[in-house]
Order: C-alpha cells, then structure tokens, then sequence
C-alpha cells in the first residue's frame, strides 16, 4: 500500500493533497488512494500492472516500473484485488481486502 500511496505523491499535482479512506464491509475492508495528476488513460489501466511497464506520460518521472506490479501481487496473495479509476480530474486506487475470519 506503501508504493500506491508514493505514487499517489510522486505523479499528484504539488499542490494538490492525496486523500485515502478506508471503508469496512462485512466481509472485507476497502482502501480508497485519490489524488489530483496525472491521468491513466483507459487502455493503460491493464498494463500499468504489468513488470516494467511505464506509461508514456510519466517517462520523465523517476520509477522502474515494478512498484505497482509487486503491489498487486501483494494484494491479491492476501486474497484482495485493486481497481483504478482515472480522469483529468482524479485517480483512484482501491484495494479490496478480506477482513481477517475470528
């Protein structure tokens, strides 16, 4: 969660601040990252997860491409999943979690 919220900062506009909520459901917790920046156009949305894979409106940023690409493999090996969202306006990430069974 660390790497979505760095991202968050790293490609969100200066002055802008990153907002992140948590939502409890029955059955799992959600993670919501918004931020103002740089908008992920629809037929990236998929490959951003991919290793390595920089979109082309962020080359000039530092990055390797693998942050969110170990971030899902996290995610989804604690039986979660993300989503994006993304416009001019805004992006967000959530990440769904299974509430612990006690």
């Amino acid at each position: 969660m660390y790497n979505i919220v760095d991202n968050g900062i790293k490609y969100g506009l200066e002055d802008r601040n990153i907002h992140i909520r948590i939502i409890e459901y029955t059955i799992f917790l959600r993670v919501d990252i918004l931020n103002e920046g740089i908008e992920i156009k629809e037929e990236e949305i998929n490959k951003i997860f991919q290793r390595f894979y920089r979109g082309e409106n962020v080359r000039d940023k530092e990055g390797l491409g693998i942050g969110l690409y170990l971030s899902r493999e996290i995610i989804e090996g604690q039986g979660g999943y993300i989503q994006v969202e993304s416009s001019s306006k805004q992006t967000r990430f959530s990440i769904f979690l299974p509430k612990d069974k006690k």
